[in-house]
């Protein structure tokens, strides 16, 4: 019992430095997309809670989206790889990795080529790349979804992720699993339902 009860600083030591490294990781993202001339946020000068259109300058600019379930399904998706190959580290470490892992794909959706893939072959012909506010809330919103698969039920997260899915296919037509196909191989019937919204 007393083993146990000494063991529990050290676990919270390591588990707040973990965090800390997330955070730093964060805040590399953050400093990074700034020196590659992002902006703060949306050149309108405004901050809004949610951005409703997707065919608009706003989009990728605010706090959320309609992709913000996307970065959530990363959460999700994250979390599993963790507890395949970190089982044995903490669930804070697990988090840092997968910030990690955001974080790289947050830096590189906003480099030059990845934006004008973007516009050259989806529907996201104006696609201008995210403000930093956005893509600083997309990491956070990506760690929402961990630490929701990180306490849930397996059979709930996927069912909330094929919901998500299904629900941003309805109403904006494109979804996690679309945006992937047509940024790595893309389809023309699909980008022409696309377009017909």
């Amino acid at each position: 019992m007393t083993a146990a009860m000494d063991q529990r600083p050290d676990a919270l030591k390591s588990s707040l430095a973990w965090l800390g490294v997330a955070l730093a990781i964060l805040a590399v993202q953050i400093l990074s997309e700034h020196y590659m001339g992002r902006l703060w946020i949306c050149s309108c000068g405004e901050i809004k809670l949610f951005e409703p259109s997707v065919h608009s300058a706003g989009n990728s600019q605010h706090i959320s989206d309609w992709y913000t379930p996307s970065h959530i399904i990363h959460g999700f998706i994250f979390y599993g790889l963790g507890f395949l190959l970190l089982r044995r580290y903490p669930v804070a470490l697990r988090l840092a990795f997968a910030t990690l892992i955001e974080a790289g794909w947050e830096i590189l959706e906003n480099s030059p080529i990845i934006i004008e893939r973007y516009r050259s072959v989806t529907v996201s012909y104006g696609y201008e790349g995210d403000s930093i506010l956005n893509s600083a809330m997309d990491t956070v919103a990506m760690a929402i979804g961990f630490f929701f698969a990180a306490r849930a039920p397996v059979w709930l997260t996927i069912i909330i992720a094929i919901g998500f899915e299904i629900a941003t296919a309805i109403i904006i037509r494109d979804n996690l699993a679309l945006n992937i196909i047509m940024l790595v191989w893309p389809i023309d019937a699909i980008r022409q339902w696309q377009s017909a919204l």
